[in-house]
């Protein structure tokens, strides 16, 4: 893992950091998507032309200790340099309402890890790693018996922008299993 690099519950400490690494990857969602109520073409607009409300609804919602805000935060210094939405998998209305996910069994508290998010300059140097790992002996506290994942699945390389729900061999080098099998949407999950 890199060199220096802590994992902690994100916490409003942290809330400017996590801020931060969207805005040095580029990334206009700040962690919104899955509760964003609207179309496709509507968070692509927002995405576009709107990205500060993405922005403060995260903020708020690490302030106000939100359940749609919670996960993990790689952290080196005093900049995160990754992050991990892991939180009850009932608290991402839009994932559950998507076809590959629709339907999905219950067996009582499952924990959707919703996507990842690393600091280009420290991709493939076990920052993402490092984040499940945390995961896997945090989510426990959280009251998870499970964790779910939910990579996309491709005969082909996916670009770095295609693995924001994580790589599909982390998952599996840490024991996730397939429990719906899917073309490309394929659903993993872990017992705690």
């Amino acid at each position: 893992m890199a060199a220096g690099v802590i994992v902690e519950a994100l916490g409003p400490a942290r809330a400017a950091a996590l801020a931060a690494l969207f805005d040095r990857d580029g990334s206009p969602c700040f962690c919104r998507y899955w509760h964003f109520g609207g179309t496709n073409k509507e968070w692509e607009a927002r995405c576009a032309e709107r990205k500060d409300e993405s922005r403060a609804e995260l903020a708020a919602a690490i302030a106000v200790g939100s359940e749609d805000a919670r996960g993990l935060v790689a952290v080196r210094g005093d900049d995160v340099v990754g992050w991990m939405k892991v939180t009850r998998r009932a608290t991402l209305p839009k994932l559950l309402a998507r076809f590959p996910y629709r339907g999905l069994d219950d067996p009582g508290d499952v924990f959707a890890i919703g996507c990842f998010l690393v600091d280009p300059a420290l991709r493939r140097d076990g920052v993402a790693a490092a984040l499940l790992d945390s995961a896997i002996a945090h989510a426990p506290s959280w009251g998870a018996r499970f964790l779910e994942a939910y990579p996309r699945a491709s005969d082909a390389p996916l670009h770095e922008g295609e693995l924001w729900q994580g790589p599909h061999a982390l998952f599996t080098s840490r024991g996730f299993v397939v429990v719906r099998e899917a073309s490309q949407y394929p659903v993993l999950r872990r017992a705690l």
